[in-house]
């Protein structure tokens, strides 16, 4: 079945439906659509009464004067004149309850090193940190630069930052040189803190020595901090005098009580730059009020946070995904969270199914490239393992297709755990399209229902409702980016010139019978096939289905007759060989599930595909190399090496 606008056609109809378990419901924070309707009605009609009560479950320094102010939008404020820090919500507040000596992180080393720290430590560890930056001279409103591995310090840098009221910027720990002083420059930030290396497959990486590259055109950086990583002895590093400080060593001189300071409700917490793979990579505002009270809770509702939880989002801080909820969401509920340095199939594909199993996670959350990832390796790895601790699963980051969904219910979950599938940007700062897992009856693919205050809708390009078109959201929400760093007109061109008064996130989407959201993907991949305007997210799936298929991506290129014509990048399951006979299956099998105007004009089998850090698949350079075109910056690349390989399978073909 074909559902038809003028705008997109789509493709996939899936009818599966999952609804949450009776003992899943028992125990949920909302247990039930009809609270979730009555909620989300209140949400929308009255959203300064709403968030205003929500905030009040969080400490302030000073009360806000007003929820909302939209008089200047869209340059938003929301909680007014009110004074907080978000450490003391992540922290101190912990600290009359139990909750105290609760773990608040557990961390694994790639190596098996392994570290605990309770809430109290945690507070003590930032507080000393935080008083070594101020020694440091680092001030209210100062930018910091965090180049670090996933190790305890980067959670502790965040927050000692925040602590004083610094801006952090966290630049993932695998970017190139050139991507870190770009960032740098752009944020003038004051001081980098790095390591002297980290671990990712068996390596050490000379993030020190990547940052020593970076800063020979940075002036603005006055100090270096560099934790140490290795064992015993540090890697091998360059330290500059008078510039560089060892963390262990700046932290002993420091004081132990470090008091959070009161920040304004707008006040900058953070810069997080996108990846850049489009231009000039732009430095998305978040600031403190709104983030903090939005991260809370989505945090405690779309993860249906219990005390006894061990949580584990998979996603790096350097991501937006580890700052909301590996750090921020999660420490304002109290949750234990887990954290893991290296990769997932270190030493072998099992490491993932090893940790859930000897930590007894509860919750899993991920990326549906790391699932296919999964899916490819085989099930007899996971099978390996007890993963009965589980009790909910989700997934981050991109569209997730309906047979991956399907093999992470069934394989992972055992068909017991809850998938909450979540829609949300960088820009977006939370949650903003998702199942409620104790309510929300779920459909492979779909993200479902909007969050509390999203006011979400399908809208035609000159700004009417469809089923299937553009994403659009109505209403300001408070976890909103607060402009583009040094570049407001770029803000208001890029996010709200399409729709005055509403929001434009980029994506594709339509809305079912049932209201419920499908994601189709960047609205730069819809392809026009003779006629016909796809998305390519829709098109994938399609190919995911095919069992020997574990991934896929379809892009779009000029044809003489037919405007476009697809091409098909497909990466098939560990033990299939890639065959012609099996390239004509594979069309004939795109031109029986949707239609012969489908069937791509060619199919190139990949051992994997070219993808940005956070894992998204990088389709303009899929197309650069279908069509010969110069690659241009591939700095954000995961393997920088696969687009040659694919460059010289298409030529070769």
């Amino acid at each position: 079945m074909t559902l038809k606008s003028k705008n997109i056609e789509t493709i996939l109809a899936e009818k599966r439906v999952f609804k949450p378990s009776k003992k899943f419901q028992q125990r949920a924070h909302i247990a039930s659509m009809k609270e979730y309707l009555s909620l989300y009605e209140k949400s929308i009609k009255d959203p300064e009464k709403f968030w205003g009560k929500v905030a009040s479950e969080l400490t302030w320094f000073k009360k806000w004067s007003k929820v909302l102010d939209e008089t200047e939008a869209p340059f938003y404020k929301w909680f007014v004149n009110g004074k907080t820090n978000i450490t003391v919500n992540c922290l101190d507040r912990h600290l009359d309850t139990a909750t105290r000596n609760k773990a608040a992180i557990i961390w694994e080393g790639e190596p098996k090193d392994r570290r605990t720290l309770t809430y109290s430590q945690l507070l003590q560890e930032v507080s000393l940190f935080a008083s070594a930056l101020k020694n440091l001279g680092i001030q209210r409103g100062d930018r910091v630069a965090i180049y670090l591995p996933m190790i305890p310090e980067l959670a502790i840098s965040v927050l000692a930052c925040a602590r004083i009221g610094a801006v952090h910027t966290v630049i993932f720990a695998g970017f190139s040189a050139e991507a870190i002083r770009d960032r740098v420059l752009d944020s003038e930030s004051k001081l980098v803190i790095t390591s002297d290396g980290g671990w990712r497959k068996g390596n050490i990486l000379p993030l020190k020595q990547t940052v020593d590259d970076a800063l020979h055109e940075c002036p603005c950086v006055r100090h270096v901090v560099v934790v140490k990583r290795g064992q015993g002895e540090p890697f091998p590093c360059h330290i500059k005098e008078g510039r560089d400080h060892w963390y262990h060593r700046i932290i002993d001189d420091a004081s132990a009580k470090c008091p959070a300071e009161p920040m304004d409700s707008e006040d900058m917490l953070f810069l997080l730059y996108t990846s850049g793979t489009t231009g000039k990579p732009k430095g998305i505002i978040h600031t403190t009020g709104g983030y903090m009270v939005y991260t809370y809770l989505t945090s405690k509702y779309v993860f249906d946070l219990r005390p006894e939880d061990v949580y584990w989002c998979t996603a790096d801080i350097g991501w937006v995904t580890g700052h909301s909820y590996l750090v921020y969401g999660p420490l304002m509920n109290g949750a234990t969270v887990f954290m893991y340095e290296g990769a997932p199939n270190w030493p072998d594909w099992g490491r993932f199914w090893s940790m859930i199993q000897d930590n007894s996670i509860s919750i899993f959350y991920t990326a549906p490239t790391a699932i296919r990832a999964f899916m490819k390796w085989g099930e007899e790895w996971p099978n390996k393992y007890d993963l009965s601790s589980l009790r909910l699963l989700g997934t981050v980051g991109e569209s997730i297709n309906p047979e991956a969904w399907m093999w992470y219910h069934r394989v992972i979950g055992a068909e017991k755990c809850p998938i909450v599938d979540t829609w949300w940007q960088t820009e977006t700062g939370g949650i903003m399209i998702t199942p409620l897992p104790g309510c929300v009856p779920t459909k492979p693919g779909s993200a479902t229902v909007p969050f509390f205050g999203v006011d979400a809708a399908v809208l035609s390009e000159e700004g009417k409702e469809v089923e299937a078109g553009i994403l659009s959201i109505r209403k300001p929400w408070p976890g909103m980016l607060r402009g583009i760093y040094g570049d407001k007109e770029r803000y208001k061109q890029t996010y709200w010139s399409k729709w005055p008064g509403k929001y434009f996130p980029g994506d594709g989407a339509r809305k079912d019978s049932d209201g419920y959201f499908w994601i189709l993907g960047r609205i730069d991949d819809v392809v026009n096939v003779a006629g016909h305007r796809i998305g390519t997210a829709e098109l994938e799936s399609i190919f995911v289905e095919y069992p020997s298929v574990a991934e896929s991506a379809v892009i779009g290129i000029d044809h003489e007759i037919k405007g476009k014509c697809l091409v098909g990048f497909i990466t098939l399951k560990d033990g299939v060989l890639a065959t012609e006979a099996l390239e004509k299956e594979l069309k004939e099998w795109a031109g029986k599930k949707i239609g012969r105007f489908a069937i791509p004009d060619k199919i190139i089998f990949s051992a994997d595909l070219p993808k940005t850090r956070s894992g998204k698949i990088m389709r303009r350079l899929l197309r650069d190399i279908a069509t010969g075109r110069a690659l241009g910056n591939v700095t954000t690349l995961a393997e920088s090496n696969v687009v040659e390989q694919l460059r010289e399978k298409y030529e070769e073909d």
